[in-house]
């Protein structure tokens, strides 16, 4: 079994290569596939899942001065551990100098070409026997509430977008921030080494 990790912005590129991939015939060895829109959940999923690889399009991600540093810990937290296929839409930072990096595609490559891409990927990581269902780090409710709030949308905006209390919005992100191991509420929005001491009132 290999596990690969699509990292993407846009909602449709990530749902489409994610169902292209897990076609049965895509592959001659079983692949377990998720697919992440957030930084910040991507560098957890990649230290806790440890993906074979992973696909990212960080394009729409570098004109956000915040996420510079997330950009550099996905490689760190990739290590020798993950080899990094970068599918970019448009021209995008030269990221081919971090060791993860294997190649730099664009998104107009033909599909058959990013599968072989891919296989040539796995064939060189090693082979992950699992006796049991892996679970994603965060359910999809909460990775839609971490995406709303790292967009700065209100507790009740959120509750309203998603149909739900404005009690299960806080829970969500009280959930979401022991999983992810946040300090406190502001570190979703923090540069990785940032600290804010909350004080209490």
């Amino acid at each position: 079994m290999y596990k690969i990790l699509i990292i993407d912005r846009c909602q449709f590129s990530r749902h489409g290569l994610e169902k292209w991939l897990t076609q049965g015939h895509t592959f001659t060895s079983p692949v377990m596939v998720t697919s992440l829109n957030s930084l910040l959940l991507a560098r957890e999923h990649i230290e806790h899942w440890q993906p074979s690889v992973v696909i990212a399009d960080l394009s729409g991600f570098q004109d956000d001065p915040s996420q510079t540093q997330l950009i550099t810990s996905i490689f760190a937290a990739c290590g020798e551990r993950s080899q990094v296929i970068l599918l970019q839409y448009r021209p995008a930072q030269n990221y081919t100098h971090h060791a993860a990096v294997l190649v730099t595609l664009s998104k107009k490559t033909q599909l058959q070409h990013i599968t072989n891409m891919i296989e040539s990927a796995l064939s060189s990581r090693p082979w992950l026997n699992y006796t049991h269902t892996i679970s994603p780090l965060l359910t999809r409710q909460e990775e839609k509430v971490l995406s709303l709030w790292l967009e700065g949308v209100s507790n009740p905006l959120i509750a309203g977008m998603l149909s739900i209390s404005g009690k299960t919005v806080y829970t969500y992100k009280r959930n979401i921030r022991l999983k992810l191991r946040m300090d406190n509420r502001f570190s979703p929005f923090l540069s990785p080494g940032e600290k804010i001491v909350e004080r209490t009132s």
